[in-house]
């Protein structure tokens, strides 16, 4: 889902687990350093100046376990939740192989894509925002004046809005109002991200969503073939290969076929063939694995197929951030067209009332 997909992964003072911007900084300052042949604990030392307090305290754990000579994959294990999984199996993948500074510096570069992914989003919708929060604040305005102002007979100033709130009480129980409605998206939000009552075994009707569940199924899938295509090319097995690149889609959804895909291969079946028994992706994405397994060219051809699926999420990005767009006009158009003609009411019903005879 991309609302979990793109807002996932901040690190700040609140966050227990490095954020995607803190990875790809980190990859590519580690990854950089390793290539010049600069010392391991000295660049760890370094490490520990950089980022947020708990950031730091992990980097010291690095540094203080590297100077007693374990390896700097034991040393992230031993910082869980901080240093994502993906990371953590890439570094053990460099390690093993002796290509760490590549592996960093290709998964800083995956960082960065996920990054622009959410900044295209979010810049996409910011201006709705602003007019959905300027709306907020008009009719605020107009409840408060509605409770301060007197008409000239004495009495009351009738309620226009037919909220049934004026003056400063009233604008404190509508902000409680729209407290309550983006307090109910958010929780909404979170039970999706911690799969309350299953609620992501909802996903393949998610998909069935015109325009908006294409491209909410291209996002995940060009993050896992992305995931897949890193691992591969550091040099995992396929089990734990597929295992992180299903990890990585942020999806109980897909994460629950960890199991039979394990079991599949184990049993010698293809890569092709395992990802088909799940029944989570599409045709051409099955075809374009079959075709790169016969023609022994796994890795290279799932490193494009991987390229083209990030041109696709682009795409699917901007389209899910006009249709985001689109729902925060129609909010915002229906709560001034209602204020528009409640006012109008309120108008002409007093030019009526003074037109009648005596």
């Amino acid at each position: 889902m991309p609302i979990q997909i793109l807002l996932r992964g901040y690190c700040d003072v609140f966050s227990q687990r490095m954020g995607l911007s803190a990875a790809a900084n980190f990859c590519r300052r580690f990854g950089t350093a390793v290539r010049s042949g600069m010392d391991l604990i000295r660049l760890l030392d370094m490490e520990t100046k950089q980022g947020t307090a708990r950031q730091r305290a992990a980097m010291m754990g690095l540094h203080d376990g590297a100077k007693n000579g374990e390896t700097l994959t034991t040393l992230m294990e031993q910082q869980k939740p901080f240093f994502p999984p993906l990371l953590v199996a890439m570094t053990r993948a460099g390690e093993a192989t002796g290509r760490l500074d590549r592996t960093l510096l290709e998964l800083a570069n995956h960082y960065d894509s996920q990054l622009k992914l959410r900044r295209s989003f979010m810049t996409s919708i910011s201006w709705s925002l602003i007019q959905l929060f300027a709306g907020i604040c008009v009719v605020s305005l107009l409840i408060y004046i509605m409770g301060i102002l007197t008409p000239t007979g004495g009495g009351k100033m009738p309620d226009i809005l037919g909220f049934g709130l004026m003056g400063g009480s009233g604008v404190l129980k509508f902000w409680g109002y729209v407290a309550v409605f983006f307090g109910l998206i958010a929780a909404g939000i979170w039970a999706y991200q911690n799969n309350i009552a299953g609620v992501q075994n909802l996903i393949p009707l998610v998909y069935l969503i015109p325009v908006a569940g294409p491209e909410i199924q291209t996002i995940a899938i060009a993050r896992f073939a992305w995931t897949l295509a890193l691992c591969l090319d550091a040099g995992l097995d396929p089990i734990q290969a597929v295992r992180l690149a299903l990890d990585s889609t942020d999806s109980e959804y897909y994460r629950s076929a960890t199991d039979q895909t394990e079991t599949s291969i184990r049993s010698g079946k293809s890569l092709a063939e395992t990802l088909n028994a799940t029944q989570l992706f599409p045709e051409a994405f099955i075809t374009h694995i079959d075709v790169a397994e016969m023609s022994g060219t796994d890795a290279e051809s799932i490193d494009s197929l991987a390229k083209d699926y990030e041109e696709r999420a682009k795409i699917a990005v901007r389209t899910l951030a006009a249709v985001a767009t689109g729902l925060i006009w129609l909010m915002v158009t229906c709560m001034l067209i209602f204020g528009i003609f409640r006012i109008g009411k309120f108008v002409f019903g007093v030019y009526d009332e003074a037109l009648k005879p005596i």
